[in-house]
């Protein structure tokens, strides 16, 4: 379907090119005064210095061109120059009608879809997610899923840190603590043990534990950087052990992204490009493009319109060690061989911004990626607390995302068992639905560049802009669907019947609003559209309940009209928390 404001551009550029104005000056938008009019379009007053003609003429002439057109209830000339626009009930309730009727409510997929890949997670094995990995994991879900719902095949990639001095330092620990496990005998020539030797709690103490100490101890950091080499350089041991360490790491990490209702596509990590890096290295020398600079193999990524000093990307140290510019320019390398994507959208702390620039620009310039590919980076901004600062633990300390997500579930808990309306195994499966909204919704609603408050207390209140807010509307419409179902009448075969007040069809012109919505959700990478769309349909429906006695209606077919409505309405919104991440329960 055509978005409702397409269609009104068409008949009022018409109306301006029928009485001789260039179509440009056709342009309408949404009012910014709603108290005067729906839409609006101020192309008069442009069109004024072209034609030599006083706005207010031009806008006169088009209104009385569109005085008949069945599209508007009324099309009003204003001083100095603007037209104010009203549709007509009819129209806008032709337009709800033909949503319903639509398997995808009006949303039409995208003429030519693309293969995108998104680089989202980034967390590092061995050690737990933390509230600084909240805003990648939910962000990046999201983005992924508007772009499926559109029609573009999204890949998913975690993209795990798993390379590196860490697995060296954890190799270290380990051997230390266990000198005699057959992966430290360098004769050793059997099969490696098919389990790990450590739990995932032991693996998540070890690591920070080494990484204390190599701060403390040179000969214990030297001894980690031999072992995280040997381990580059092939050795068969520490090769089985980096194996466990994956096994055991990924298992914990797809349980607590499965909390989230967060899942990916590809769980590659930075090892996985490990195998394309020397001939990487090799191409980028015999090409020219990397030299070695204070000991370092460096390419040039400044341009001549920088306005600002950017450093070479550095592709290997001078002591022979490979960077994350590295790892990701060779990672880049595989994904365009086996994937061959039109998009990689990479999801980041936006304080990474220069590292993405100096690796974009290497990429394109050593021909690892085409210029048909875009590149695309999306810097989000940090989560602090109430203070401003970082979201941290009461005791100072960053806190694990599972932690997190328990004490939201347990404040949704407590709120829901003060009802007393659900028993407690209901109220504790409801509970983690509803924080996962709070969750979500609180951090989705912001757009992703700017710094936001994570406000429990806000995030978790069932009234105001907030995820439990949304789903309490979803519920509300389905125990009134429930209700009518239950009284033996089917919505089926219901019609929308033109708009009885101002609040049915202000919630019907919220609806019409739904493909604009999820266009520029699309086209802009930014879920915080579809919150905003999502609050405004709901603030609409919730003005339309209390004004309108819905079950207690004598008149079947208007009943029948509103609990369609209803339906389309409660349709859309799970459309959009679904885009979201999360789902509403059957009840609250």
């Amino acid at each position: 379907m055509k978005e409702i404001l397409d269609l009104i551009r068409k008949e009022i550029t018409d109306a301006f090119v029928a009485c001789g104005y260039d179509e440009k000056y056709g342009r309408v938008s949404l009012s910014n005064r709603p108290d005067l009019c729906e839409y609006q379009c101020n192309g008069a007053m442009a069109a004024a210095k072209e034609y030599k003609k006083a706005p207010i003429a031009i806008a006169t002439e088009v209104s009385e061109k569109l005085q008949d057109n069945p599209m508007f209830e009324s099309v009003i000339a204003c001083p100095p120059g603007f037209l104010n626009l009203i549709l007509a009930p009819g129209y806008v309730t032709d337009y709800v009608n033909a949503m319903a009727e639509d398997d995808r409510k009006g949303v039409d997929k995208i003429a030519e879809p693309k293969t995108v890949i998104v680089d989202y997670g980034g967390p590092n094995v061995a050690k737990p997610l933390h509230v600084g990995h909240l805003r990648s994991a939910v962000i990046g879900e999201s983005v992924k899923r508007i772009g499926k719902f559109m029609g573009d095949n999204m890949i998913g990639d975690v993209h795990l840190g798993d390379w590196g001095l860490q697995m060296g330092l954890i190799i270290t620990e380990l051997r230390l603590r266990q000198p005699d496990l057959c992966y430290f005998d360098p004769d050793y020539t059997g099969e490696y043990p098919s389990e790990p030797p450590f739990t995932i709690s032991e693996l998540e103490e070890i690591y920070p534990t080494a990484s204390a100490k190599s701060k403390e101890d040179a000969a214990y950091k030297e001894e980690a950087m031999t072992a995280t080499f040997e381990l580059q350089q092939g050795n068969r041991g520490y090769q089985a052990l980096l194996k466990h360490i994956l096994d055991v790491s990924v298992s914990d990490l797809k349980k607590n992204y499965e909390n989230l209702n967060v899942s990916f596509e590809l769980w590659k990590g930075e090892s996985d490009a490990q195998p394309y890096i020397p001939d990487m290295v090799e191409k980028m020398k015999k090409d020219g493009y990397a030299y070695v600079s204070d000991g370092a193999l460096v390419v040039d990524v400044k341009e001549d319109t920088d306005t600002k000093e950017i450093p070479p990307c550095m592709i290997l140290k001078s002591d022979g060690a490979s960077l994350y510019d590295t790892t990701d320019l060779a990672t880049l390398i595989w994904r365009m061989e086996d994937y061959h994507p039109a998009s990689v959208i990479y999801l980041a702390d936006k304080r990474q911004e220069l590292h993405f620039v100096q690796v974009f620009r290497c990429a394109r310039k050593t021909g690892i990626v085409p210029d048909t590919t875009e590149l695309k980076f999306i810097g989000f901004g940090t989560m602090n607390g109430k203070d401003g600062k970082p979201f941290k633990t009461r005791e100072g300390g960053v806190m694990r995302l599972e932690t997190l997500v328990s004490e939201i579930n347990e404040k949704m808990y407590e709120k829901i068992m003060d009802n007393k309306t659900m028993e407690e195994d209901e109220a504790r499966k409801t509970a983690q639905i509803v924080a996962l909204s709070a969750i979500k919704y609180g951090d989705l609603s912001n757009q992703a560049s700017k710094d936001y408050i994570f406000d429990i207390d806000r995030f978790t209140s069932f009234e105001g802009n907030t995820g439990p807010y949304i789903l309490y509307t979803i519920v509300r419409m389905k125990s009134i669907l429930h209700k009518y179902e239950e009284s033996g009448k089917k919505v089926a075969d219901a019609k929308i019947l033109t708009a009885a007040s101002e609040s049915e069809k202000s919630l019907m012109l919220e609806l019409a609003k739904f493909n604009s919505a999820m266009r520029g959700a699309y086209e802009e990478n930014a879920p915080h559209r579809i919150c905003a769309y999502i609050y405004d349909l709901a603030n609409a429906f919730n003005h339309f309940y209390h004004e309108t006695k819905i079950m207690t209606e004598e008149d079947e077919k208007k009943q029948a009209g509103y609990i369609r409505l209803l339906e389309l309405t409660k349709e859309v919104l799970e459309i959009c928390i679904d885009l979201l991440g999360f789902s509403a329960p059957e009840r609250m």
